[in-house]
């Protein structure tokens, strides 16, 4: 990506959130990032850590922590390669961590090899918040997929931990201020456009709503599956009818797999959360 195409994201947007599927299960790895400071996080490492770090270094990040929304292999298997390349803290659920230190188990399961472990730095709980750059969020432990299944909620003061002033100046190739509309108008000539990114990397500018990463608790009509290890319908189903289905109509829910869908969709069109 080209610095005018950095600098606009610096100046202008509220978060930096890209998410990519990764892996043969096309696990969607999300990378929020503070354009102000720099600083992010990643969620669900599943594979392809050279396509997640060529990312990180294209937006010019400080990982300060990488979180699993559970031990599922298809969500941790980049966990080792991701902590060793920057150095960021790896958090997981406590109740997961027998189905982590399982991956030979569930990689003889998927006929796949097993992929290198390494150390959970900090254990999750219910009602922790984790801080990077301006933001925060929420840990919801939200059991059923997993027994450590967690989801991470990003409020609607979410980038208010600490409000940086807006920038309405960047530093053009030579190092000079120029304003923010002449940045514009170049990032927007033929020459000088920036490159596309692959169709499976979506880029996008956070709106106002607040945002939830579900993991694979909830999905665009439908929810995470309970016939693997530690899994339990009747705990998903309290997961998402005393937690996430109280938040508000308007939070764009991030699952762990396929499109992003809302709570209020979820709760008129979901057939899994219609009353009995």
């Amino acid at each position: 990506m080209s610095e005018g195409r950095t600098a606009l994201n610096l100046a202008t947007d509220g978060l930096i959130h890209i998410t990519i599927p990764v892996g043969m299960l096309q696990c969607n790895c999300s990378i929020i990032g503070d354009p102000a400071t720099r600083e992010a996080l990643v969620v669900d490492p599943g594979d392809e850590v050279t396509r997640i770090l060529d990312l990180i270094g294209r937006y010019r990040l400080n990982v300060k922590a990488i979180v699993s929304t559970h031990a599922h292999i298809d969500h941790v298997g980049g966990l080792s390669k991701l902590h060793q390349y920057t150095g960021a803290p790896v958090l997981m659920h406590r109740d997961d961590l027998p189905l982590y230190q399982a991956m030979d188990m569930q990689a003889a399961f998927l006929g796949v090899m097993a992929p290198e472990l390494t150390d959970v730095d900090q254990l999750l709980k219910e009602g922790d918040v984790l801080r990077w750059g301006r933001f925060e969020a929420q840990v919801i432990h939200t059991p059923g997929h997993t027994p450590g299944s967690v989801s991470l909620y990003l409020p609607h003061d979410a980038g208010k931990v600490a409000a940086a002033p807006a920038i309405h100046t960047v530093l053009n190739e030579a190092g000079e201020k120029i304003p923010l509309t002449d940045l514009l108008k170049k990032a927007s000539a033929p020459e000088d456009e920036a490159p596309s990114m692959p169709l499976d990397e979506a880029e996008k500018i956070a709106p106002p709503a607040p945002q939830l990463f579900s993991g694979d608790t909830l999905f665009a009509g439908s929810i995470g599956r309970t016939d693997l290890w530690g899994g339990s319908l009747a705990q998903i189903m309290d997961s998402l009818r005393s937690k996430l289905m109280h938040l508000p109509d308007d939070t764009v829910v991030y699952p762990g797999h396929g499109p992003v869908t809302t709570i209020g969709s979820e709760r008129q069109l979901n057939p899994f959360l219609q009353p009995e």
